[in-house]
């Protein structure tokens, strides 16, 4: 029988590794909170969550995921002028493939236009510099959406050696757009025992796929997502449809009342909504007396549930404006 430890061993091994003090402050290092810019400014954010924009269109989902890629790419600091930006980069997955590069680039030179008179010289290296930072990828059906996740750990590697930090916002817009198309395949299994795309199978790999590249590259994920209002019958049907229920009926609902009240319809399966760890709903609103050249949207956080909403506006030059 071996000797009991000597005292000071013991006391050794039960010695702490780092106090809790020494924890937070690592864990609040390695992943801090990302306040990301309005309507998305009212929680915190750490890398690993991902983040839902369901919404009927139009009511400027795309153009919140612009935003806060903007605010992304751009730097904190540049040649001694604030910026305020997170100068990292930003995986863009266009899935409705209809995403407007040009709108986009647009968009950054007028908030580069903003800082220009603290800046000396030309603003375009740094354009260039933003620019680079954001990567697009357009994909078509379920099948190369899949190959592109099954081979973005390669892309986002690359991208971490070249640029510092790498790949901080995954986006995709948007996420149901292949919804109809899987749906309507079969859910039988194949003559070799394997089973055929379903739309189950692609969500399930779907995820599985993006937990993978979070486990390795700690990002944000935005998804931006079509909404589905009322029994089986979406908005675009009601509009196209505007005898059996007027849209405004369905954009006059009370976003005080609780998501409980909503007739928003989840049709994504359990696997991609277990997935999600923030939902944030925006609609049209009908009250734009006091801003007639511009259209009002209203927003409501479903997961976690807030009581309050905010109000916002698209100005003349395609920026939003929280009211």
């Amino acid at each position: 029988m071996a000797p009991p430890a000597p005292l000071s061993v013991t006391r050794e091994w039960l010695k702490p590794d780092e106090t809790a003090k020494e924890l937070l402050v690592r864990v609040l290092t390695e992943r801090p909170f990302l306040l990301l810019p309005p309507p998305l400014h009212r929680l915190p954010f750490r890398v690993g969550n991902v983040v839902e924009i369901v919404g009927t269109s139009p009511c400027a989902k795309t153009l919140i995921l612009i935003q806060a890629a903007i605010n992304c790419i751009l730097p904190k600091e540049w040649k001694g002028v604030q910026y305020g930006g997170l100068g990292r980069a930003v995986m863009f997955v266009d899935l409705d493939c209809r995403f407007d590069v040009l709108r986009f680039s647009q968009l950054l030179k007028r908030r580069l236009i903003g800082f220009r008179a603290k800046v000396k010289g030309n603003d375009y290296e740094l354009f260039t510099v933003c620019m680079r930072r954001f990567l697009y990828i357009r994909c078509y059906d379920s099948l190369e959406f899949l190959a592109t996740l099954k081979t973005m750990h390669c892309r986002l590697q690359k991208e971490k050696e070249t640029q510092a930090g790498g790949v901080y916002l995954l986006m995709i817009d948007s996420v149901g757009a292949f919804y109809w198309m899987d749906r309507a395949l079969s859910s039988s299994s194949g003559s070799n025992g394997r089973k055929s795309l379903s739309l189950q199978c692609v969500v399930e790999t779907m995820v599985q796929e993006i937990q993978r590249l979070l486990s390795v590259h700690p990002m944000l994920v935005l998804a931006a997502k079509s909404a589905s209002f009322g029994d089986k019958q979406s908005t675009t049907e009601v509009i196209r449809n505007p005898g059996k229920r007027s849209y405004s009926s369905v954009l006059a609902m009370d976003f005080k009342s609780g998501p409980q009240n909503s007739l928003h319809r989840e049709y994504m399966p359990s696997v991609w909504q277990s997935f999600v760890t923030h939902r944030i709903q925006v609609r049209a609103s009908d009250d734009n007396s006091k801003h007639q050249n511009n259209s009002t949207y209203l927003t409501e956080w479903l997961l976690p549930w807030l009581k309050f909403s905010d109000k916002f506006i698209i100005n003349d030059d395609g920026l939003l404006v929280i009211l």
